[in-house]
């Protein structure tokens, strides 16, 4: 697969010295679905911002589809790759959604009828079609977040990066979010770059899962970070909470070598071993069981 963004051995100090990034390498592939998890102050939201040219490296490289962001036209750069902010109030800041939305694709240089459309096929897509003449800050939470996608969506980019997508949310925007996301890689072939403390949501957001501490700790599947226990502790990562439960399952004797990540992955596992044990899922306690249990809440004592 074509590479869609390559960074190659980047470093960024802040002009106090202090090292926010360091000799990072990472690699995502064209309509591939990454995530970027790590501790608080670990340079997330830093090495997004490298991604589109805001920031520029001390040391090393970065490339979006073959070109070296540092030297290219930043128009040119933001027709690739479209970041969304954490905060949705640093996105919009037009009198109406209509506005915010346009005012990408008219510095393009876009004709009227073509920004009309972009804006109208990105509030389709977000499901804000009605909100062009609506007041962005007169907006909940959850539907700033869901038009400062609409913003970037509009300019119609190859590469999505997303800085805490899920942050703040409750529950259902949370989940619509998730699913708008999810869908845009899915039907658009949309290269998702996700940086998040949400790890209830990596496992459906991401094909691969990058451990960022300055430098890039660990990478792989969500299965292979999820499962190394010193990983996690050592830079104070959680597990999705399904993750857990079929751990405290496996105290009580359920066979389970591979556990399920998400909802989704968890319903696949119960139903397969439901319909191979005649229709049952058979618990007990045996003379270990207590001692597992307590083990189990001893490794997520740090939490």
């Amino acid at each position: 697969m074509r590479e869609a963004i390559t960074i190659k051995n980047l470093s960024y100090t802040y002009s106090e010295d202090t090292r926010a990034l360091e000799s990072v390498n990472m690699t995502v592939h064209e309509g591939e679905r990454i995530a970027i998890v790590g501790p608080n102050g670990a340079g997330k939201t830093t090495l997004l911002l490298h991604l589109n040219g805001i920031l520029h490296g001390t040391d090393g490289q970065v490339e979006v589809f073959g070109k070296s962001v540092d030297k290219v036209k930043r128009e040119e750069i933001i027709k690739d790759i479209g970041l969304v902010f954490q905060d949705p109030d640093d996105q919009l800041f037009m009198p109406t959604i209509f506005d915010d939305l346009a005012f990408g694709p008219i510095n393009l240089g876009l004709k009227e009828d073509e920004v009309r459309e972009r804006v109208e096929k990105a509030l389709l897509t977000l499901g804000l079609s009605g909100y062009e003449n609506r007041c962005p800050h007169h907006l909940s939470y959850g539907e700033k977040k869901k038009a400062s996608l609409a913003a970037v969506m509009s300019m119609e980019p190859r590469i999505l990066v997303l800085d805490e997508p899920t942050a703040n949310l409750d529950p259902r925007s949370r989940a619509e979010l998730i699913e708008i996301i999810k869908g845009l890689n899915e039907r658009e072939g949309i290269t998702i770059v996700t940086a998040t403390h949400d790890v209830n949501a990596v496992p459906t957001l991401a094909d691969r899962v990058y451990v960022l501490n300055k430098r890039i700790i660990a990478e792989g599947t969500s299965q292979k970070i999820f499962s190394d226990v010193e990983l996690l502790k050592e830079n104070n990562l959680e597990v999705p909470e399904v993750f857990k439960l079929f751990e405290v399952l496996q105290c009580f004797g359920y066979n389970c070598e591979e556990l399920p990540l998400s909802v989704d992955d968890a319903i696949e596992h119960l139903t397969r071993t439901v319909e191979t044990e005649g229709g049952h899922i058979h618990l007990h306690i045996h003379k270990h069981t207590h001692d597992q249990v307590r083990k189990l809440k001893d490794k997520y004592e740090h939490h």
